[in-house]
Formats: structure tokens, sequence, C-alpha cells
């Protein structure tokens, strides 16, 4: 059997309140596309009832499928294992609350037509902030995204942005060398992209914020900023060297 041509990972950890809006939404607009599609929702070990959720809406619609495991190790692990695991001409990165509408992906295929990687980015001219983050929250990622764009990926004005795709010779390349398990996996993928010679293209997006994020600044910012220290003193040599696993 010829593989999809459209697989969309979703990392999930405690979405049970969204996820099962967000597949109909998911399933009702690839069923519009031509070629196949694949949903791959990967159950972070979540303590409510997203797994159980996931796995009602596999048993009718055949691309929906769940990988579920326990305990939590990161999104970064669970965006992993589902790149890793998932196989499609192109592989979508989508948060499990669409801040970016599904339908935003004709976007990054448009882009990807010269490119390897495409990404959506925020602060692009172009893109739609329907809704905007708190404005702490803007300001302290707009400081980070700096310092990652002076640290890793010059050039690239949002990382963070869970709204990707991956041609699948390069995902599969790209992850299977990615090591971070938390939110810093972002930038690591890119830093990777570019050190093995992927071109990234970033595309406006419209964009709105939604309550509910598993980002808790004050724990979770000094992780990635020490992530991206530790990915920048490394070298290239060791950051894409191939997971031992």
């Amino acid at each position: 059997m010829p593989s999809p041509h459209l697989g969309v990972v979703i990392p999930a950890y405690n979405e049970a309140a969204r996820i099962g809006p967000s597949l109909a939404r998911i399933g009702e607009y690839l069923s519009t596309r031509e070629g196949g599609w694949t949903v791959t929702v990967v159950d972070d070990g979540s303590t409510d009832e997203t797994a159980e959720i996931v796995r009602e809406f596999a048993a009718t619609a055949p691309g929906i499928r769940l990988l579920s495991y326990a305990p939590n190790h990161g999104k970064g692990y669970a965006v992993r294992k589902g790149m890793l695991e998932t196989q499609a001409d192109f592989l979508l990165l989508s948060d499990a609350d669409l801040a970016s509408p599904i339908e935003e992906v004709d976007k990054l295929f448009a882009a990807i037509e010269d490119a390897e990687v495409a990404i959506g980015s925020r602060p692009l001219k172009e893109s739609r902030l329907e809704i905007r983050q708190p404005w702490h929250r803007e300001m302290l990622g707009r400081a980070f995204n700096l310092a990652v764009q002076l640290m890793a990926v010059p050039g690239i004005q949002d990382t963070q942005c869970g709204f990707k795709l991956f041609r699948k010779e390069v995902a599969h390349d790209v992850f299977s060398r990615c090591k971070l398990e938390g939110f810093g996996f972002d930038f690591e993928a890119l830093m990777i992209c570019r050190d093995l010679g992927y071109r990234i293209r970033e595309v406006p997006v419209r964009w709105s914020h939604q309550d509910g994020s598993k980002v808790v600044l004050a724990r979770d910012g000094p992780r990635m900023l020490a992530d991206l220290v530790r990915l920048r003193l490394c070298g290239k040599r060791r950051r894409i060297e191939l997971r031992a696993d």
C-alpha cells in the first residue's frame, strides 16, 4: 500500500477537553483534500480521558490512530515518537489546540515546494494573530526568540510555533537525531535541520492564543534556555549524532 500523502502528528498531554473537537475538525478538512491522510495522536502519559476519546474516534475513522504510553516524558519525546512512527509523504506537526487552524497547511505545502521544511511563523507581518497572548507571555516569547536567533538558527523569527511541515525523509532524518524531551525540541530540530543542510521556509499563518498552555514560564523558561546553551556549546558534530536507541 502506498503511504498517505499527509500524516498529522499531534502530541497530547491531558487534552481531553479539546482533542475531540480538534480531531473532528481535522478529519472533516482532510477528507476534502486529494491524497490519503493519517492522524497520529501521541498520548504522552495523560492522566485524564485523552486516550479514551482518541480510541473512540479511531474506532470510526480509519485515518486516526493512537500512540499511548506512560508515564509522561515531555512534548519533545512525544513529537519524536510520532514523527518516527508515522509513514506519509509529508509530516505535519500540529498542536492539539489548533492554534493555527488545520486549513493553514495549504500555505505550508505551497512553501515546501522549494524547501524541505516549512514552519508557521507568527511575527511575520502577513501573519494574522486573531487572539494574542497575554502581554507578558508575548514579551518573554520575543526575548527568547531573539536568544534563539543569536545562538541557534539566525534568520528564523519563530521556532516555537506548533505548526511545522516536513518532507518524510527529512523528518525521519532529523528526529532520529533529536534528544531533548521537553519544550526545547522545536529549536533543536531546526538547528539539526540547518546542520544537515536542509532548507527551512517561514510562512505567515493565522494563529489564535488558546488557554490551557502546558508551558509554565517560571519552570520551563529556564530549562529551555539551559537546553539552548547546551546545544550551542556541544557543537554540530554532537548535535547530529544519531540517538543510541
